[in-house]
Parts: structure tokens; sequence; C-alpha cells
């Protein structure tokens, strides 16, 4: 089983998959003439004044970013970044900017359609994303990429966003404190029950307080490293970017790496991280209050600057100014062993870090799964979905999660290819609408 999900996990995240995320980002980026990066401000302001919003919705658009990014920031950003450089030598950053920069046009495209082509459930509360706006949008020929998509979306948030998470905050907290992993894993449910239970309000507000707080702070003791080494810049730079270009030769217990491995490691550990084009973060932008599409698309191209722009390139920096790379490490023991090594303690920060980060994630997904659910099955299915949710959450540190982490990941590519289709589908709207805006703006 497990040689067949690999054989599966490496189609579906092989070339064709690669040239459809950045293909996807690069002609959505044409069609919309760069709006996505000259209009950054624009959508700092426009975050800024949207602490409550205006319209319809169930929460303002600043949580609805919030609450997106709760989700997109989790241990990709830690162990998913140290992955790829320790894969695909320290040039994976850069392809991973790359893909940032290009994926800001498919966020922007996700919300736009999400917050044009919602749903009011039963309940009253709002409901979008993909399997709506393919719905509602696209011929009632490709409605079963709708259903493809919540299917795949509410199963593999269990793996990837739920016991893989788990998992890695029991090993952290062991490893680093001695603590047992059942012991977290109780702890853990108990605290995303709490949280989950009271639905999309009460993770909005959790989200809200917590993804700053945590965002900034690992932020700022990165740039403690950086500032510390300002010298070693430079040479970090060069490095970045000789890499992707030339591939890295090897150093240390470090094997090596071609262009292609920097690309590859790169683009997917970068839509790991900030879930462009994989169709998640547009279920949340659709609960937004607002009427205005593009306005929360701007919003929501922000969520990929601040996850890979900001607080990825710092976790590739710490690491490769500390020159720990070559080391032969991998995934969050790379980054602790760089933040060890810039001043001490600094392990304890990749601990905290990684433990809020993968909390915030179990949160934001388990929104997500439930709005796949409601699509499938209704609002009858919302409250089981809960409980199964909170009730997976103490498995996760207790068992081997090799295979679980390859079929996750294996559904987030089938996710992926629904909503990119429809994304190009739909561009055409997508184009006037924003041309509409800019001309009354």
């Amino acid at each position: 089983m497990t040689e067949l999900i690999t054989t599966i996990n490496g189609w579906a995240w092989g070339p064709v998959m690669l040239v459809l995320l950045l293909g996807t980002g690069a002609y959505l980026s044409i069609g919309l003439r760069f709006i996505t990066l000259r209009r950054i401000p624009t959508g700092l302001r426009l975050l800024l004044q949207g602490t409550k919003g205006r319209g319809e919705g169930d929460i303002s658009p600043f949580s609805a970013l919030m609450t997106s990014l709760s989700a997109t920031i989790g241990t990709g950003n830690i162990a998913g970044v140290a992955t790829a450089i320790a894969l695909g030598g320290p040039g994976a950053l850069l392809w991973m900017w790359i893909t940032a920069l290009l994926g800001m046009a498919t966020k922007y495209a996700e919300a736009v359609c999400a917050v044009r082509y919602r749903e009011q459930d039963d309940q009253g509360n709002y409901s979008g994303g993909p399997m709506y706006y393919i719905r509602n949008g696209l011929h009632r020929r490709w409605r079963w990429l709708g259903f493809a998509f919540a299917l795949f979306g509410s199963l593999a948030g269990f793996g990837i966003a739920n016991t893989v998470q788990s998992n890695s905050v029991a090993q952290a907290l062991e490893g680093g404190f001695g603590v047992p992993p059942l012991a977290t894993g109780l702890v853990l449910m108990l605290l995303v029950g709490a949280v989950i239970l009271g639905g999309v309000k009460r993770i909005a507000r959790v989200a809200s307080f917590l993804v700053p707080l945590m965002a900034l702070s690992y932020v700022l003791m990165s740039l403690v490293v950086i500032v510390t080494h300002l010298e070693a810049i430079p040479d970090a730079i060069f490095t970045i970017v000789d890499s992707a270009l030339n591939g890295t030769a090897a150093a240390g217990g470090f094997a090596g790496a071609s262009v292609w491995a920097a690309l590859r490691f790169g683009v997917a550990r970068g839509v790991f991280s900030n879930e462009a084009g994989l169709g998640s973060a547009p279920i949340a932008h659709a609960a937004a209050r607002t009427n205005q599409p593009v306005q929360q698309g701007m919003i929501a191209m922000l969520g990929t600057f601040i996850d890979t722009l900001i607080i990825c390139t710092m976790t590739g920096l710490v690491i490769v100014i500390m020159d720990v790379w070559p080391s032969g490490v991998s995934g969050a023991h790379l980054t602790s062993m760089a933040f060890a090594n810039a001043f001490p303690g600094g392990q304890y920060i990749v601990t905290m870090g990684l433990c809020l980060f993968a909390f915030t994630t179990m949160i934001g997904w388990s929104f997500y799964g439930e709005r796949c659910i409601v699509y499938l099955l209704g609002t009858r299915a919302v409250l089981p979905f809960r409980l199964a949710w909170v009730v997976v959450v103490p498995l996760g540190p207790l068992v081997a999660l090799d295979l679980v982490w390859l079929i996750a990941d294996t559904l987030n590519a089938f996710m992926a290819i629904p909503n990119l289709v429809a994304l190009i589908l739909l561009s055409p709207m997508v184009f006037a609408i924003t041309r509409d805006y800019f001309k009354r703006d």
C-alpha cells in the first residue's frame, strides 16, 4: 500500500502538477496585469479597514484572513522550509519565492470566486469555496469536479491538518520537555474541541488573536538572528540564487541537489505552506462580511505574501545564514539546530512555534472540512464532523503516520486539480470584474 501511494503521490506532485500550479499563477498574473504585485499597499489598507466589514457574511474580512492564515501558517513554515532546503538545497527558497509571487494571483482569484458564488445554508451560515464556484459558476457538466473537491477536502484534513499536526506537536514536546505523547494528544483534543465546537465565529476570534501574535513573535526572533549576522546575508543570498540556477554541490552531510530538485521541492513545499491553488483558503474568505469580491481578493492575496514571503523566508534565511543545511539533518530538527546555534535556548523557540502553528492549523482546517461536509451531506452532518475531528486528535501522537501523510498529501493534490481547472474557466469573469472595480476606484 505504501509503495502504491508513494507512486501515486510522485505522479500527483510531479512535473504536470508543478506546471499546472505555476502556469495557472502566471496566467492569472498576466491576465490581472500584475495587480496582485502592484496593489499590495491597497490590500494592506483594505485589511486594516476590514476589522468589522460591511455587507453580508459571518465574520469580518480581517478575521477571514486570520482564519485562512491559521490553517496555512503551520508546520510547513518550520519543518517544510527546512525539508525543501535539505532535499533541494538553498535554491529551493528562491523557487518558493517565485511560487508565492505567482500564487498571490491564484489566491486573489480564489477569493473573488468564493465571494461571488457563495451560498447560505439552512442555518444561515455562509458557505463557499471551489465546490460552490464550480456548481454556481460553471456548466452542470463540471459539477462532478465540485463533488470531487469536497470529498477530497473532507478526508485530507483528518490526515495532514489533524493527526499529522498533533503528532508533530507531541514529538516536539517529548523531545524538548519530556512530555508523554498521550498527554499532549489529550490536551490538544480538549483545546481544539473548545474552539471548533463554537463554530466559525469562535474559530475566527481565536485565530484573530493567536495568528498575529505568533507570526510577529516568530518573525521578531528570526530578525534577531538575521540582524546579529548581517555580514552573512550577502553570502546567503548568493548561495540561494546560485543554488537555484546551478544546483548545489555535496557538502558535509548534504548529498548535493540539481536545479530540478531545487525547483521541485521549492514549489511543492511552497504550495504546501501557503496553499495557493489548493482551494482551501477561499472557504474561509467566503464567510467574510463583504459584498465586494475584489476587495476580499485583495485581502486574501496577502495571506500568501505573509505566509511565504515573510515567515518562510525568515526560516530559510536563518538556516542558510547559520550554515547548518549541509548537516544532513532535515525537517524541524534542522530549524531547531539553526536557532540553537544562533543563541542559547533557540531550539525552544522552534518548539513553541511549532506547537502554536500546528494548533492553529488544526482549528482552521476543521472549518474547511466542515464546509466540505456541508456541501456533501448538508448541515445535519456538522456536529458529527466536529466530534469526529476532536476524537481523532489524540490518535496522531500514538501511531506511525508515514502512510497517513502520503495519503493526505495525495488528496491535497487531488483537491488542487478541480480548483485550478475552475479558476482557469472562471478567469474571464475574474478579469472583467477586476477591471470594472479599478475603473470605478
